[in-house]
Order: structure tokens, then sequence, then C-alpha cells
């Protein structure tokens, strides 16, 4: 009897494909009280359980009962006020201290029974996700430095991890943000202080909706106090759109309501694309980010039981335009792809040294630990050899060095993911044959900002695989810097041409074969006056007497860096 094993077994994507938005059934004035009954009810339609809860005692009750079936536990009352006092409403514990508790893995704390045994209660199932109890309620009252009435609110397993601030259509998004920084400062402590387990909070006012992460504006007025500045307004500009896989925005309430809080969208950020950072900032990954993450695995499962395993079909690239968080996606796709059955080890190679160690330097404050970095090819060779070390971070020229110095070694046979970083440098030429030649069942990636195309390749060389496409195979996923633009993520730019080649007067087109194009460009005197056009011109084409920033970053400072480099002072 034959026996078929399937190419990949991988359930529903993160983010959808392909969204087509739905059609606005309402054309005239929606109150937020409509907004709220709307989203309610759609939210029931995929599976949340509403709630009539208002009040901390109920909020408690339930948060009992949800544990008790996720572990399939019975608390004695008093095994549930210890637990529930010690551990999960400890007033000693704080929001970074509650993210801190659900962010790790496994998300459990220790319950000390009446018999004076232990047992670990999981707080999120982050292997099973779909063992997870989603409820929603709405209009729930505390009294903190003010009286306050929250709009809606998820739970998970009976935590409010996610909260949703509404306004009605018209009203500025950023009212509904202002008023979330009110709560967390003003009551999200109050009562037993559950509500600061909330890890994302979602703003709409019907038209517009965005997320983001609960460390936002905490992390915004700690960067604010550095300078000696106040406030925390502009932390606004780190609340994300969702899209789709095309990087096209869903914005309609209902429309991120079919999509982001979906059950197992909702769940997988939640459980696998959030990175508490080692300095206790909470990111959320963007929706580009998490399509990278899982093509990349998509593919490694599919090449795996297709037996593709060395061969370019193996493989692809991604395409992130520069300041995309590429290294936050990288670090994700690694961690991740080593929990994929079968896989060995991840390699993440970089070109220079200075990268190596940036690259380390930057894994690490996602998570401590959590890379294994090298400054010798010897070193190198004894990660390799080592199976406790997962994920590996090495440059070009120390992965050559140990090939060419280990002509047999257990980790050619071993089923590896080979990532490269920028990977339109100098891996296009002997490394890529040297990998070809040494291992034997891997995958190779490339991250970059700048592919290679056929219209773009470096011209005279004699190497005869020369696009990205070629040394890496398909493209999985494209974030361009046109999208970065559009969400804001990268600083738009002007473009101002100035020819600086002037063809002689008197020559007709037909009377010249050819320009050599090169030289002219290459010419000093050309140089010397470009860089004396930039010199004159520097202050007219930037904000060079002033401050400006892009999500709290400062500008004016890389232009100065850039104005003393070209002046050589």
């Amino acid at each position: 009897m034959n026996t078929y094993l399937p190419i990949a077994t991988s359930e529903d994507a993160t983010v959808v494909a392909t969204y087509e938005p739905e059609e606005r059934k309402e054309k005239a004035y929606q109150s937020e009280a409509a907004l709220e009954k709307a989203l309610i009810e759609q939210l029931q339609r995929q599976e949340y359980e509403y709630l009539p809860i208002k009040d901390a005692f109920a909020l408690e009750n339930n948060l009992r009962r949800s544990l008790e079936a996720l572990n399939e536990v019975s608390f004695s009352d008093r095994e549930w006020e210890r637990f529930f006092k010690t551990e999960l409403a400890n007033p000693s514990r704080r929001i970074l201290e509650k993210t801190a508790i659900i962010q790790a893995s496994p998300a459990a704390l220790v319950l000390e029974r009446d018999d004076g045994t232990q047992k670990n209660i999981h707080l999120l199932d982050k292997v099973n996700i779909h063992r997870n109890r989603l409820q929603v309620i709405n209009q729930y009252e505390t009294d903190g430095t003010h009286h306050n009435r929250y709009d809606v609110t998820i739970l998970v397993n009976g935590f409010p991890l996610v909260h949703i601030e509404l306004k009605r259509r018209g009203v500025q998004l950023r009212e509904a943000f202002n008023q979330i920084n009110r709560y967390q400062r003003d009551s999200f402590w109050a009562g037993n202080g559950l509500f600061e387990y909330v890890q994302l909070f979602i703003i709409s006012n019907g038209t517009y909706t965005k997320y983001y992460a609960n460390t936002t504006r905490l992390q915004h007025v700690k960067e604010q106090s550095r300078s000696g500045k106040r406030g925390s307004t502009a932390s606004f500009e780190f609340t994300s759109w969702w899209t789709d896989a095309r990087n096209r925005h869903i914005t309609e309430l209902m429309d991120f309501a079919k999509t982001f809080l979906s059950g197992r969208t909702l769940l997988n950020v939640i459980t696998k694309y959030c990175v508490f950072t080692t300095e206790k900032n909470l990111m959320v990954l963007r929706p580009y980010q998490i399509v990278a993450a899982e093509r990349i695995i998509n593919r490694v499962q599919i090449a795996t039981n297709y037996k593709k395993l060395g061969t370019i079909e193996a493989g692809g690239y991604i395409w992130h335009t520069t300041g995309s968080g590429k290294t936050l996606t990288s670090f994700k796709t690694a961690q991740l792809v080593t929990q994929v059955e079968g896989v060995d080890k991840v390699l993440f190679v970089v070109d220079r040294k200075d990268l190596d160690h940036q690259t380390k330097k930057e894994y690490e404050a996602f998570q401590k630990g959590a890379v294994n970095s090298n400054r010798s090819t010897r070193q190198l060779a004894a990660q390799l050899a080592n199976d406790k070390a997962k994920i590996v971070i090495t440059t070009i020229q120390k992965l050559s060095n140990f090939v060419r110095a280990n002509a047999q070694h257990k980790i050619y046979d071993s089923h590896i993911v080979i990532i490269f970083d920028e990977c339109h440098r100098s891996q296009f030429g002997d490394m890529h044959q040297t990998i070809k030649r040494a291992f034997r069942n891997y995958h190779l990636f490339g991250f970059t900002g700048t592919p290679l195309f056929n219209e773009n390749k470096a011209t005279g060389s004699s190497l005869a695989i020369r696009t990205t496409a070629q040394v890496f195979g398909d493209r999985l996923h494209s974030y361009t810097i046109t999208d970065a633009i559009s969400d804001q993520n990268v600083l738009p730019f002007r473009i101002d041409y100035v020819n600086t080649l002037k063809p002689r007067e008197g020559i007709s087109e037909e009377e010249v074969l050819a320009i050599a194009t090169e030289e002219a460009l290459l010419d000093p005197r050309r140089i010397r006056e470009v860089v004396s056009y930039v010199l004159a011109h520097f202050d007219q084409k930037t904000k060079r007497n002033s401050y400006y920033s892009l999500k709290g970053k400062r500008v004016r400072e890389a232009s100065q860096v850039l104005f003393r480099f070209l002046c050589g002072c």
C-alpha cells in the first residue's frame, strides 16, 4: 500500500495574502456606541464569547475558571487566594513585570498546593494556541485616580491582553491614543491590577484603525526624560497599520476585526511575534516582518518534505528596504526556524567583522544568550560541532576559512538554514560556490534592501551567477522604500537631478558612435565639481539649522555627520 507525505503541513498564514475591503454599510453618521456594538457582534461571529463583566470581582472569578479549564485543575479557595495575591495580582509587579510573565516561554507561574506540593500553572498555551479561550467584554468600570469606563477588552484565558479604544467616525485617532495613555497612568493599576497585563492596544475611529505595544508610551516617556523633554504625544508615531501580505493597509474597523482579530492571527501575534527586549521594551512585529518569517519557514518545510535540500528551490530572498527592521525580522525568523522539525542549526552570515559584533549585540538586546558569535575560525568550528548552539552568527570570511580548513565535518551533512544579511555583497562570488560544494542539506536565504536584477547587476564580471534571484532563488516577500514611506517607517526624500555631462556644441548625434560614460563619471574634475556643488547647496537642500524627527529619531545629527564627512572637518 502506498503512503503519501504532504509537501508541507502548515496552518493558515498569520497575515492574509490579499484582502479586499468590504463596502461600508453605514453611509451616514455612526456613533461610538454603534461602532462598539458592531465590533462585539463581529467578534461573536468569530467565536469570541461575550461576557457582561463590569467590575474587578467578576473579572477575577472568570480568570479563575479560565485557568482551571486551561490547566485541567481545580483550585481550592485557599490555593486560589494565595496564587492570585502572591503571583497574579502582586502589587509589587507592574506593567513591565507582568509583560515579562506573559512573554516568557512558557508563560507559567508556580502554584503552592494545600498539601505542600507545587504545580506549574500555564497562563497561555503557546504550543497549541487554539486551546486558549477568547472572550470579549465592554464598558468595564474602575476607580483609580479618576473613575473610568473602558470601551472593549479582549480576554485571553481570562487575562485582559488586548484593549480597544473607540471614537466615533470623524474624530481624530490620536484622541483614542491619548485616552489610553490616561488609562495607563491613572487606572490600569487600580483594583486587582489585571489591566496591567494588557499587551496590545488598538485604537479606531471606525475609518482608521491602528495597533501598538503596551510599552510604546512608557518607552517614549523614558527617552524624552533622557533628553530633558516632557510629554508623550509623539509616541503616537510608533503606532502601526495592519496590512495584507501585499502591504495594503487594512484600516476599517470591521475589516481589521476580520483579519487582525481573527483568533489565529491575534494569538499568533501575542505568542509568536512579540519580542520583550532586555531593555524591557515590548516590540510587536509589523505585518511585513511576520510575512517574511512565515514564508521562510514555509519554504523550509516544503523543501524538506519535497527533498529539495541543497538546491536553489530550497531557499529564497526577502527584499525589505533599509530601515524597515531587518535585524528584528531575521532574529525572529532564526528563532522560529530552529523550532521546525528536523532543522539542526541556523547560520546568520554577515560580510564584515564589525557587522558580526553589531548583529550579535542587537540579537542579544532582543534576548540575552539567544545566539552564539565567534572571534575565530576555531571558535566557529566548535559552535558548528555543538548541537546546543542553535543560532550561530559569523562572517563570510570565517565561514569560508572554516570550509577550506575542514574538508570533512559533521555539519556538512546536518540540516542547516543559512541566512545572509545584505545578500547583494561579497557572497555573490566564491563563497556561494564554496557553500554549494561543502554543504549538502542546506537552505540558503538572503535579506537585502537593494537586490540585484538584470537591470542593475554589475557589468564586466565573469561570474555566471549575478542577480539576487540567481543566487538565492525566488523572491519570498518585498517591502520597498515606497511601502516604508507610506507607513512613515522611513523619511521621505526629494530628488533633484543635476546634469553633469554636457556634450560639446556643434556635434550632431549621428557623428557620435559612443560616449565613454564610466570614464566621464570617474573623472577627478567632475568629482571635484560634484563635491563643491553639494557643499554650496547643503543648507538650501536640507533643514540644517533646525531639528526634525521621524518616529522620535533626530535627523539633524545625521545630516551634520554627512556634512563633516564631505568637507573633511
